[in-house]
């Protein structure tokens, strides 16, 4: 679900403008009308009229991106649309009053980070330049499974925003979902109850607010010189080392509704006891409360960032089926009667049930336009995030499962991410024979 942002958020500035003008350039020569476009984009009338007049920016590429296409966008066009949302939505993050912190004065060391603010301590303010687009190595335009990201766009703004509202975050709310900051095996601490959108744990990285490492030619203190080489070959002043690249950071969200309204929870709980179904973004807190799993089925979308200077790639991702058991006797709600989308993503689908689960690439398809399927390996960077959406169905078994993500980078840098609810598997369970309810708005309550 979108997640529109009014002016009193910060929302202005000659970068939200140009988005906006964009937007309605294309529109204006496509000849669509607000309504037509809102039915395509499965929004409101009311929020298309607010991105396009520059009172709103989303919070995700998702609904711009399909706007391109919708209004006919030549690649050109819509690398250019792209980078203006990267620049308006990184004005709309520094201009909000959580997102940046007063300045030191000059004369004054620099403060430290207070916990959970975001911000790294010592850290210089962020500069927007303009910087244009051009070729290099990774870049052109890449679909990437149900949304289209533009490669080899990179501002320094985006930069800035990335490294301190996702790195320093420690694992601080994002719109959508969770930033999973990489932290050690090892450290994973107890996750909250079933049903949560939660961080999820990697390996270790270094830490950007630790001590600097000392000069060419000093020590540290407490350590001792090392004794100077007698002899051999030594490499020539000026050459460039290799850095091992940094593990990637994930945005978790484990209750993700297909066409943003059908899904179904189970939950021991008495139909007068169940209040009202939530609408998608509120769905965490609403399972929480209700000790509902997900039933019969569950999407996960990770949104994957670099954190280096340079990029990672992903290698591949396994399955990971922790527990199974008999599905519980519990009731089933489901969120809607029913409803349904032009869109339909591509994804990697896994049937718990096998004894060998297998995240199975899975080709879309667009209102008539096929979206091919997902695929390893995958480049990813600071710059250029990647989205994976994975839908794991269970017919027999009450699983819990979570996944494994292989990246590599130069350097001779590896390792695997793991992606779960907060340091627990994520539960999805069958729901064989259970008694299924649907709410009766006009009555206000469940029925069967």
């Amino acid at each position: 679900m979108e997640r529109v942002r009014g002016t009193g958020d910060g929302v202005g500035g000659a970068e939200t403008e140009r988005f906006a003008r964009l937007l309605r350039e294309l529109k204006e020569r496509a000849g669509l009308s607000y309504g037509t476009l809102a039915r395509r984009l499965h929004t409101s009338t009311s929020t298309l009229h607010r991105y396009c007049n520059g009172e709103a920016v989303p919070s995700e590429y998702a609904v711009p991106d399909r706007f391109a296409r919708l209004c006919g966008a030549s690649r050109e066009e819509a690398v250019e649309l792209h980078r203006a949302w990267l620049l308006a939505d990184a004005s709309r993050r520094t201009a909000s009053p959580t997102a940046a912190a007063p300045p030191a004065p000059e004369a004054a060391p620099a403060p430290e980070a207070a916990p959970g603010s975001g911000v790294v301590a010592g850290a210089a303010p962020a500069v927007a330049p303009e910087v244009a687009p051009g070729p290099g190595p990774g870049t052109g335009w890449r679909r990437r499974w149900g949304g289209v990201v533009g490669g080899g766009v990179v501002a320094g703004v985006v930069v800035a925003v990335v490294s301190v509202a996702v790195l320093a975050s420690g694992g601080a709310e994002v719109p959508g979902g969770r930033t999973v900051p990489p932290r050690g095996a090892g450290s994973a601490p107890a996750g909250p109850p079933v049903g949560t959108d939660a961080p999820v744990p990697g390996p270790a990285a270094p830490s950007a607010t630790g001590p600097s490492a000392p000069a060419p030619g000093e020590t540290a203190p407490g350590e001792t010189a090392p004794a100077e080489p007698t002899g051999g070959a030594t490499a020539p002043a000026g050459t460039p080392k290799s850095v091992p690249a940094a593990p990637p950071t994930a945005v978790v969200r484990s209750h993700v509704w297909a066409s943003g309204c059908d899904h179904a929870y189970l939950s021991e709980r008495a139909p007068a006891d169940v209040p009202a179904p939530p609408v998608e973004a509120d769905a965490p807190a609403w399972a929480r409360a209700q000790r509902a799993v997900h039933a019969g089925s569950q999407i996960v979308e990770v949104t994957l960032h670099g954190t280096g200077e340079g990029a990672v790639v992903l290698q591949g991702m396994e399955v990971r089926v922790s527990a199974r058991r008999t599905p519980p006797p519990w009731n089933v709600y489901r969120m809607s009667p029913g409803c349904g989308g032009a869109l339909t993503p591509a994804v990697f689908a896994v049937n718990l049930d096998a004894p060998r689960p297998l995240a199975r690439p899975v080709g879309g398809n667009d209102a008539g336009e096929p979206i091919p399927a997902p695929s390893f390996p995958l480049r990813v960077s600071a710059a250029d995030p990647a989205v994976l959406r994975v839908e794991a169905a269970a017919t027999g078994c009450d699983c819990e499962w979570y996944l494994d993500l292989r990246w590599s980078g130069p350097g001779g840098s590896s390792g695997t991410l793991r992606l779960d609810d907060s340091g627990r598997p994520w539960r999805t369970s069958a729901t064989p024979g259970r008694p299924v309810y649907g709410f009766a708005s006009e009555q206000g309550r469940w029925t069967r």
